[in-house]
């Protein structure tokens, strides 16, 4: 399916089905409970977006956290049907507009270190990596990398 039929959207409670699907194939044992989904859709500061194809079947999400000066990418998952086509980046540039629009200052976020693709992305839109938290992602004891970007310098 080309980029133009897929769609990006807010994200509601009656994507949950959908969107946990989603979760759980893409991060597997470490994937969010259909409980913290639940609950990331709904909570307060929460912005999210869901990508959805031309019958309107959600193939990806993405949310941000966003209070006051700051704002946090929680979760970012693509399908894999629906991987390769620029889409997450679509997701990613997105959030980056609502922060702006919240006047935000900067953005942080966690990537698994084992994950050079998400981290090359995240780059291209001037992400930098500003530390390592160990053991992050469990169970597989992989290394988050933590990076931040400054709005003022996103290209």
């Amino acid at each position: 399916m080309s980029e133009g039929a897929y769609a990006l959207r807010e994200a509601s409670a009656s994507d949950l089905d959908a969107i946990w699907a989603i979760e759980s194939d893409v991060f597997g044992a470490e994937a969010w409970s259909r409980e913290m989904m639940r609950e990331e859709l709904s909570a307060e500061h929460r912005h999210y977006l869901a990508l959805v194809d031309g019958a309107g079947a959600v193939r990806g999400y993405a949310g941000l956290l966003c209070l006051g000066a700051e704002a946090d990418v929680q979760t970012i998952a693509v399908e894999a049907g629906a991987r390769g086509g620029g889409h997450g980046r679509r997701l990613m540039e997105a959030l980056l507009d609502e922060a702006e629009r919240r006047g935000v200052r900067e953005v942080f976020l966690e990537v698994r270190a084992d994950n050079p693709v998400a981290q090359a992305l995240y780059r291209a839109l001037g992400f930098a990596e500003i530390g390592v938290r160990p053991r992050y992602y469990q169970p597989g004891d992989v290394d988050a990398v933590v990076m931040r970007l400054e709005m003022r310098d996103r290209r």
